[in-house]
């Protein structure tokens, strides 16, 4: 065992940031992906229970290290990962998929391949796997394909470049060796594909924007993937790291992590009168409390008869439960930026916490991979909310329709394009963050890759940079 584990990691060691032997005909792919297909059930293959992590150390793996920001989320370098998973928990893996979503590459998708379009309630299994950075070897990682209707549609168009989910102490209780098993001071993250995005920047730089208005949101960056599993390592192509809400985003950018976290999704996340359920407002921290009083005193809040009556205490009220100001920050930089895949457009794509320093409902944008667009389903909303139905909408329509939230609603709009959205500024980091991306991005390969060509690439570059010039002209139109 001991001669294998020393093989496999000079192999990885030497490999180079082009793979090793991997066919770039993506029929092939189809080929290997459909003999999973008959298997009637999924089985995980956990194994060696007696490895010694012989990589670990305090600073790396260990759960008291500090979350290293500066390792993990640069902004000056691409990184780069290795997952090597065993030949059948890959297969696993795909036979998995097959069930939730279909055949590979094929026209019969949905949940347990049945056709149509709808979406799987369950999330893909998780498989232990090596994750490889820097030399070093993180042992037994839980790793599983991540994501929703963009999961659905890369698998149905027969492209293999999945997002993930990495949770690194997912299987410490069959490996007891791996307890609270940190990378650098983090238990887990997404790795995003960016679907749907030929520039590849939208996910990151939608979060900087969001960051440097002063609202909590996810660290990111670039990270190269290669994947082995059975016949050494393949490029999977340039993916974006994200920093996961429920653990350090709260942990780092709130004094504590105590308080409430909720994920909230579909019926009732509108906050819509009269829809609220627990089920639309996923706990995420303190899951064994079975109590959504916040979440119910704000859509009380939000729906009192005061705010025709006596506008005042309405806020008053409001703002007792409810972090206003960052809700106004919040929107006034989603709509100058465009993003129109959460809320006012879709039930989710949000985080609310119950910030433990005021004991009010804060919100924390998520999943901003749509962002930087005009937008899809209808189109991301104007700067004045027309056509937007207040009712299916409350939390901006009937924020706006009050004079002092509308005005505070403006006056962060200045602030978005004079500062973290300023024409000049945000079309430099474009060009900065698209140099140091572009070789990683250009070499993806066929099967394992959402462009079309390498002048896709430079092509979304440049609509980009376009897009936060109307913008700017956009919001001063809607100010004058």
């Amino acid at each position: 065992m001991k001669t294998k584990f020393i093989l496999l990691i000079s192999i990885l060691l030497l490999s180079t940031y082009f793979f090793v032997s991997c066919s770039d005909d993506k029929d092939s792919i189809t080929e290997i992906i459909t003999e999973t297909e008959t298997e009637e059930e999924t089985e995980v293959e956990v194994s060696d229970l007696d490895f010694d992590p012989t990589d670990w150390t305090e600073e790396t793996h260990s759960k008291n290290a500090d979350p290293n920001f500066a390792e993990v989320f640069s902004n000056t370098e691409v990184k780069r990962f290795d997952f090597v998973i065993s030949e059948e928990n890959w297969n696993a893996m795909l036979t998995d998929m097959t069930n939730l979503y279909g055949s590979f590459g094929g026209t019969n998708s949905g949940p347990g391949g049945g056709g149509g379009t709808s979406f799987s309630d369950e999330d893909p299994i998780f498989v232990p796997g090596s994750v490889f950075y820097n030399g070093k070897e993180w042992y037994k990682v839980g790793l599983r394909f991540k994501g929703n209707s963009s999961l659905q549609s890369a698998w149905q168009a027969g492209i293999l470049k999945l997002a993930f989910k990495m949770d690194f102490d997912e299987y410490e209780d069959d490996y007891p060796q791996i307890k609270n098993q940190r990378f650098y001071g983090f238990k887990k993250f997404s790795l995003k594909n960016n679907y749907d995005d030929s520039s590849f920047l939208r996910e990151k730089v939608a979060a900087e924007v969001f960051l440097n208005a002063g609202l909590a949101v996810s660290n990111t960056a670039f990270y190269t993937l290669y994947v082995d599993h059975g016949d050494g390592p393949e490029y999977f192509g340039l993916y974006t790291l994200v920093e996961e809400v429920d653990n350090t985003v709260i942990k780092t950018q709130f004094s504590s992590n105590d308080g409430n976290l909720y994920k909230p999704e579909d019926y009732g996340s509108s906050f819509k009168e009269g829809t609220f359920n627990e089920d639309g407002f996923e706990k995420k921290t303190n899951e064994d409390e079975a109590d959504w009083t916040d979440i119910q005193n704000l859509f009380a809040a939000l729906h009192d008869d005061t705010r025709t009556t006596d506008a005042a205490t309405w806020r008053t009220n409001l703002e007792a439960v409810f972090d206003v100001d960052t809700f106004l920050n919040y929107l006034a930089v989603n709509t100058v930026i465009q993003n129109w895949d959460t809320y006012g457009r879709m039930e989710h794509n949000y985080y609310l916490y119950n910030n433990p320093d005021n004991s009010l409902l804060t919100w924390i944008p998520w999943d901003n991979n749509e962002a930087l667009q005009t937008g899809k389903q209808g189109g991301s909303l104007s700067l004045n909310f027309s056509g937007l139905s207040s009712n299916t909408w409350p939390l901006i329509g009937l924020l706006y329709q009050d004079e002092v939230y509308k005005a505070k609603y403006n006056a962060y709009v200045q602030a978005v394009i004079d500062g973290p959205f300023e024409t000049s500024y945000i079309q430099g980091v474009y060009d900065t963050y698209s140099n140091l991306i572009e070789p990683y991005a250009t070499s993806e390969i066929n099967g394992y890759s959402f462009l079309n060509s390498s002048s896709s690439f430079y092509s979304a570059i440049s609509t980009l940079k376009s897009h936060a010039a109307s913008r700017t002209t956009a919001a001063n139109n809607y100010l004058d």
